[in-house]
């Protein structure tokens, strides 16, 4: 059995109109300041928004193991080299949950942005996939 979690697709779209009108007030400003700091505003959230375009599924799990997609590359995680952990901090006076993957040679931090799903309830279905 094959699970995906990915950012969700509402929220993709939203990136992209975003982007659109940011490069539209950019077009529109009448200062340069101003055209500056929104043009930077635009390539930021272009960016953001085709990265969730194109890491999409970001984390599959099967029996084999794992695969982080990033915006370049998939990262192939074996089970016998990974620790799933759930690791819970607090900022700004709230408390976030975050999946962290550890492998050897890498830790990859995966938010409820990128999961589409509560990082708890993922963690439990990848305890429940590992072999």
């Amino acid at each position: 059995m094959t699970r995906t979690w990915s950012t969700p697709t509402p929220l993709v779209v939203v990136g992209w109109v975003a982007a659109a009108a940011l490069a539209l007030a950019t077009l529109l400003a009448d200062d340069n300041a101003g055209r500056l700091l929104i043009g930077l505003a635009t390539l930021l959230v272009t960016y953001l928004a085709a990265f969730a375009s194109i890491a999409r599924p970001r984390l599959t799990a099967d029996a084999d193991g794992l695969a982080v997609r990033g915006f370049a590359s998939t990262t192939l995680l074996p089970w016998h080299e990974v620790k799933v952990k759930l690791q819970t901090t607090r900022r700004l006076g709230r408390e976030q949950q975050t999946l962290e993957l550890d492998a050897d040679d890498r830790l990859v931090v995966l938010t409820r942005l990128d999961l589409g799903a509560d990082p708890e309830e993922v963690a439990g279905v990848l305890h429940a996939l590992r072999p």
